[in-house]
């Protein structure tokens, strides 16, 4: 018993709750005057002011050098390199025996956990860190001020066409905040989800056809798009967990035209 006990207090002094985006409605938000940024398809990182720690809470290994000049305070951010690089972004930062390629990510702030006042004055805090002890590994990300959903539009359909993820919308008037909120919305043209790959699908000529994927609602269907020519020849295995994405769900609840885009590396 006392052996659980110290294993939850471990868990819970590692973990820290993060604020956590809901999807944008435009018939219930009113996003006036809110900040739009760009959505990093990358690692979410949390720095505790001596380390960086996964979403989960669990150790990201990066040379000494990476977080040398990183503030004593608390950021929250996302570990990145460019569009489209996920892969590389993940076999990076998750990889226990950091190496030379860290010099590729750099860590881009959207967040000062638990710092006093509103979003302007958190951010303020960071920036006025930087100009004093200046590093290139520490960006915070730009912030761009949403009059209405025209300029919201125009923005999403500019980052698209640039290949990037979305939008984070972000009320700036509150203090800091923490959890699932309407205060922190998302907006994407496709959603995305994880899939515990339960089977595989083959054709009568023994040819890869789809995964058979269990989703965390119970939910159980096939994915068979967007798998490349040599990702097909070597599939995701049982117990792997996959994303995807897809653009809508069917009256059962089912994912709508999906598309394979990764295996999630274990952190």
């Amino acid at each position: 018993m006392r052996f659980l006990i110290l294993f939850f207090l471990i868990i819970n002094l590692n973990s820290q709750e993060l604020q956590k985006a809901k999807n944008y409605d435009n018939s219930k938000h009113n996003i006036t005057n809110w900040y739009m940024s760009e959505k990093l398809d990358g690692i979410r990182a949390y720095w505790n002011g001596k380390e960086l720690l996964s979403k989960n809470g669990n150790k990201i290994y990066t040379p000494s050098w990476f977080t040398k000049d990183f503030p004593p305070f608390e950021l929250d951010g996302e570990l990145w390199t460019k569009r489209e690089d996920f892969e590389n972004i993940q076999n990076i930062v998750l990889d226990t025996n950091p190496s030379l390629k860290w010099e590729e990510i750099t860590y881009n702030i959207f967040e000062v956990p638990n710092e006093k006042g509103n979003f302007d004055k958190r951010l303020e805090k960071v920036k006025n860190w930087l100009d004093k002890n200046p590093t290139k590994f520490i960006k915070i990300i730009p912030q761009i001020i949403c009059k209405n959903d025209t300029e919201l539009n125009i923005y999403l359909e500019k980052l698209v066409n640039e290949k990037a993820e979305g939008i984070i919308l972000k009320n700036p008037n509150l203090e800091y905040f923490s959890g699932r909120s309407e205060n922190i919305l998302k907006v994407k043209k496709f959603y995305d989800n994880e899939g515990l790959v339960i089977g595989l699908n083959y054709s009568k000529n023994d040819e890869f056809k789809s995964l058979k994927l269990k989703l965390n609602n119970g939910i159980i269907f096939n994915l068979g798009g967007g798998f490349s020519d040599i990702q097909r020849k070597n599939p995701p295995q049982i117990g792997d967990i996959v994303t995807f994405k897809y653009y809508d769900l069917t009256k059962n609840n089912k994912p709508k035209f999906a598309s394979f885009l990764r295996i999630r590396k274990k952190e």
